[in-house]
């Protein structure tokens, strides 16, 4: 499975729908994006192999959201909560779900109408395979953009190249149930870069597919995003920490993971020396000393 398969076009999914057994769960966690939410849900009902359900989990919303999700009707499932953060919303979701296949999409993001049959095609042809993703198609306030090389979606067990930047999306992954079952859902004490902390539970143990072809439109550039955050480098370095801890790793894994881990740390310290912050500094040069005679929390 280490080719990529040029999957089939829309129009030919059209024609020639595919018969499948699968059953696919939809999660959609949103806060305050009214109106970006409706372009997201809209983007599912209009895929040419529906889902079986579509859940949106509303995180405490104080916009209309609640409103407008009403005029769907039963064409989703919407679940409230107080706001917890996006990893809460999406394991609030995949709780109440019921597919045997999880996709994830975003709420500022949207789909092609051909992305759950080409992942679905992609599973019945790769029944071994946990989880796959597509290619994206990059908007930066209303303009496309391309990705710089760095960005390139790989194939395969990409656990090294995922240490140093996080290279799978949540609006275009699908993933068998059980496999979040054995590996866990997303952690909800990390504020951000949750997504990247649960590529790397998975990464290590199994192959990340990605196909040949683009079914996700991925916006960005707007203010509420939270890849935008400053300092999300130490979110990164506790998700190293937790993975080291933890024994997962083969020795070629906990040495490239203790090699990120110790570089993360030096260039976030460094940062923090210069911005005055002295005794974080010291922290994140204390996790450096530590990781030469193994982690210690």
């Amino acid at each position: 499975m280490s080719e990529q398969k040029n999957y089939q076009t829309v129009d030919t999914i059209e024609k020639h729908p595919p018969k499948i057994n699968e059953t696919v769960s939809v999660i959609i966690p949103t806060f305050n994006r009214a109106a970006w939410v409706c372009e997201a849900i809209d983007s599912v009902l209009a895929q040419s192999v529906p889902p079986c359900e579509i859940i949106v989990v509303d995180d405490g919303s104080t916009d209309d959201t609640p409103e407008r999700l009403n005029t769907y009707g039963h064409q989703i499932s919407v679940l409230s909560q107080p706001n917890r953060g996006v990893s809460a919303a999406r394991n609030l979701g995949i709780r109440h779900s019921k597919g045997r296949f999880i996709a994830l999409l975003d709420s500022d993001d949207l789909w092609e109408k051909g992305k759950l049959a080409c992942q679905i095609e992609f599973f019945r042809d790769h029944p071994d395979a946990m989880i796959c993703q597509t290619g994206e198609i990059w908007i930066r306030r209303g303009k496309r953009v391309n990705p710089m090389k760095k960005h390139t979606k790989l194939s395969g067990m990409i656990f090294e190249p995922s240490l140093k930047l996080c290279l799978v999306s949540p609006s275009a992954v699908m993933i068998r149930r059980k496999l979040l079952d054995h590996v866990g859902l997303f952690d909800e004490t990390l504020p951000a870069c949750e997504d990247y902390d649960l590529w790397l539970r998975i990464a290590c143990r199994y192959p990340i597919y990605t196909t040949a072809e683009s079914h996700v439109i991925k916006r960005g550039g707007h203010d509420d995003q939270l890849s935008t955050a400053p300092g999300l480098d130490r979110f990164r370095i506790r998700s190293i920490r937790n993975l080291l801890e933890k024994g997962h790793l083969t020795d070629r894994q906990r040495e490239e993971a203790l090699g990120v881990l110790r570089e993360k740390c030096r260039i976030y310290a460094e940062g923090c020396k210069k911005r005055g912050r002295d005794d974080e500094a010291e922290h994140y040069m204390d996790i450096i000393d530590q990781s030469a005679i193994g982690p210690d929390r």
